[in-house]
């Protein structure tokens, strides 16, 4: 799969959420890169930035959050394009839940582990 066509599959996951979660987002910018860093070559998202839920008056000027989307290790781990497509939208849901400030304990609870 091509970088393009997995932009794609991100923007189309992105376009699945809830208009009012999407509403809530504030300062949170997507990304997609090839492959994450070499200290967790599996990891298939990551969130960096200050979730919402521990944001306070402080909080002004600041950088936009970021998600990643790593398209190299999504692939690696899936074994079809369906594969790839559910996976991508659980890890671009999974990415989305860090912002609101939900742990990943209780995205395993869910499903979104």
């Amino acid at each position: 799969m091509t970088r393009e066509e997995f932009e794609e599959l991100v923007a189309e996951a992105l376009d699945r959420v809830p208009p009012e979660l999407m509403r809530l987002m504030d300062n949170v910018a997507v990304f997609v890169e090839d492959e994450p860093p070499s200290s967790d070559r599996e990891l298939l998202g990551l969130y960096e930035g200050t979730p919402l839920t521990e944001r306070g008056e402080w909080y002004a000027g600041v950088l936009p959050d970021r998600i990643t989307v790593y398209r190299g290790p999504t692939l690696r781990l899936c074994a079809t394009r369906e594969d790839v497509v559910a996976e991508t939208e659980i890890t671009v849901v999974h990415e989305i839940a860090h912002h609101f400030g939900i742990d990943d304990a209780r995205l395993h609870a869910l499903g979104y582990g």
